[in-house]
């Protein structure tokens, strides 16, 4: 098969999940012109992981037919995205204290940049997607977890010591389920993917294994209980949202990730409870909208983090 040769600038991008790792070779438009996936295996170890992404950035140089002028990495956090150092990340178990940026310089001799994969996938949105022209910008992503990045006036907000906001973690209920933060009610335990199947296991005992987008499809059907699990669904989707406009006042938000795929079924009564809940702002003037890089966000937001940082 012949070479693609590309004039633009090509970035090697990576963007690592809990259960896939995608890695890419994107331009600096944004543009995925190829990819290789394959199974995190977390349990492999970290050392194992790097040598399957430097293999297939390899492999993608090779069908591109150039060299990557640099490598951009889209991880779960907690991570520090100056050293590459990882923390106790929750879907890696052991991979803590470990460096993505050394391997990864060592191999490929180029400048890499490494991003917390809802704030990468944040300033793609920002810079491609829905946020363009948007001075203040919330990314929210909502499937096995829920994360989000701020983008205010073209810049990524950072916290302390550059640290990612958890914007999944703000507590709705304080009395409802645990959460592996150590909180109680917070919104990813009310409103991610895991939390409508628990709720429909708990509500609906004939139940056994679903995955959230059964749930989806018996909602669609007329399905009672799942009907409630998707108006429950709604409703914290709503509250969570209307916490963030209250207190950003954004110009638009946009919803991405796994659960965001059956939108329809959940966005009409969220708009209901932040019409009900944000007395305070503006909220008619946030818009709220799908997120429209879809499945190429992640690989998309780690080339942008490496370009914000080194272009």
């Amino acid at each position: 098969m012949p070479k693609t040769v590309c004039k633009e600038m090509i970035i090697g991008s990576v963007d690592i999940g809990g259960s896939k790792i995608a890695v890419g070779a994107v331009t600096e438009t944004g543009k995925v012109l190829s990819q290789l996936n394959d199974v995190t295996s977390p349990n492999a170890g970290f050392a194992s992981a790097m040598q399957r992404i430097v293999c297939m950035l390899h492999n993608l140089a090779a069908q591109v037919g150039t060299r990557f002028s640099g490598i951009g990495v889209a991880c779960p956090g907690p991570l520090d995205p100056f050293s590459g150092i990882l923390g106790n990340v929750g879907t890696l178990p052991g991979w803590q204290g470990n460096s993505l940026i050394e391997p990864l310089e060592r191999e490929f001799g180029v400048s890499i940049a490494i991003e917390n994969d809802a704030d990468a996938a944040a300033i793609a949105e920002a810079t491609w997607g829905s946020g363009k022209r948007c001075d203040r910008f919330i990314f929210i992503t909502i499937s096995t977890g829920i994360g989000g990045g701020i983008v205010l006036s073209g810049q990524l907000y950072r916290g302390v010591e550059g640290a990612h906001p958890e914007l999944g973690h703000q507590i709705l209920d304080a009395s409802g389920p645990l959460c592996y933060c150590g909180a109680r009610g917070c919104w990813e335990v009310l409103a991610s993917g895991p939390a409508l199947v628990a709720w429909m296991r708990e509500n609906h005992p004939a139940v056994d294994h679903i995955a959230a987008e059964e749930i989806c499809t018996l909602a669609e059907q007329g399905n009672r209980i799942a009907l409630q699990a998707v108006d429950r669904e709604g409703y914290y989707l709503g509250l969570g949202l209307a916490n963030l406009i209250t207190l950003f006042a954004p110009d638009t938000i946009a919803l991405g990730g796994g659960v965001m795929k059956s939108s329809h079924l959940f966005l009409k009564r969220a708009l209901k409870v932040i019409r009900e809940v944000c007395t305070q702002v503006p909220a008619n003037k946030t818009r709220i909208t799908l997120a429209s890089l879809k499945s190429d966000v992640g690989l998309a937001g780690a080339a942008q983090a490496w370009l914000c940082k080194y272009r």
